[in-house]
Parts: structure tokens; C-alpha cells; sequence
């Protein structure tokens, strides 16, 4: 029996494994999140969050319709920031990755990162043609946080440190 139906190809490509994506994170100093939202009930508006309080990355914000998000200048794309980011998180849909990659490519960034939920097996393949480093299908919060020990099962640190589990 097959998990992946006939509509849904199977998945063949594979990204850094957990030491590769620890590496990653490591020697970024800047993170560029494309498709940041201001909205505070979106995922990317909390990765924002998480990254701004929990890291000391440079995190840049890519939305070409606001202005400003957490307080922070909004670019409209990634040939507008400051800097060449380390990394790009990318939180758009399946279908724009391929896009976002070119757009990756071109400002100079060598890694592209993403999120959790969104697979596009063909623009990582592409991407890595291209010299990127893609991680895919991963969040960038849980990544940091695991890797930093604040990750609780819900994806959120509790200032708690112990082995042993809650008992409620």
C-alpha cells in the first residue's frame, strides 16, 4: 500500500538532514521572511516574533503591501533590503515557490528556507541547480527553538527545564 495517491507524487527530493540545518542556522546572521504578514493571527507574523525575542538574526520583512510589521520596515521585495539576508523564509503557497527561488537567486542569498506545510519538490530541485541550499516543508521557529532547547510539545518555550513530563 502506497501513501501517496496517484494525484500526489511521491516525494523523492530530500533537504539537510538536522545536523546540515543546525550548520545553517549557525552561521546566519540575517534572515529575510518573504510573505510576512502584519496580521497577528498569521504563522509568518508569529515566526517574526519568535525571531525578533528569541534570536539575534537581522530578520527583514518582504510583503509589498505593508508598510511596516512588529515595528520593523516592510520591503516589497528582496533586491530592496539592506543586505544580502543569509537566509530567505518563505512563507507563500506551493505553486509561487519556483518564483521566489528566481527571485532568491538573483539578490545573491544562498539559502532558501521553506515553511512547514509547503512542498514544491520541483523549485528545490531547481533551486539547488542553481547553487541554493533549500530546506523545505520545515519552520524555521521550530528549527531554532529545538536546536536551543526552548521547544515544548505545543512549539513554544516554557522556561522550564526538566526531563520529566507534566502530569495534569
Amino acid at each position: 500500500m502506497t501513501l501517496t495517491s496517484p494525484a500526489t507524487p511521491e516525494r523523492t527530493w530530500v533537504g539537510p538532514d538536522a545536523k546540515g540545518r543546525l550548520k545553517i542556522l549557525r552561521a546566519a546572521k540575517s534572515i529575510a521572511i518573504v510573505g510576512a504578514s502584519p496580521n497577528p493571527a498569521r504563522s509568518s507574523y508569529f515566526v517574526g516574533t519568535y525571531l525578533l525575542q528569541s534570536s539575534t538574526y537581522r530578520v527583514y520583512f518582504v510583503n509589498p503591501n505593508a508598510t511596516e510589521i512588529l515595528g520593523h520596515p516592510a520591503y516589497p521585495d528582496l533586491a530592496s533590503l539592506p543586505e544580502v539576508p543569509d537566509i530567505v523564509d518563505v512563507f507563500r503557497k506551493a505553486s509561487d515557490i519556483p518564483a521566489v527561488i528566481d527571485d532568491v537567486v538573483a539578490s545573491g542569498a544562498k539559502t532558501v528556507w521553506v515553511q512547514l506545510g509547503i512542498w514544491n519538490q520541483d523549485a528545490a530541485v531547481h533551486g539547488e541547480s542553481k547553487g541554493l541550499t533549500v530546506v523545505m516543508d520545515r519552520c524555521i521557529k521550530v528549527e531554532h527553538a529545538r536546536f536551543h532547547g526552548g521547544l515544548h510539545l505545543l512549539g513554544f518555550d516554557t522556561g522550564q527545564i526538566t526531563a520529566r513530563k507534566t502530569i495534569r
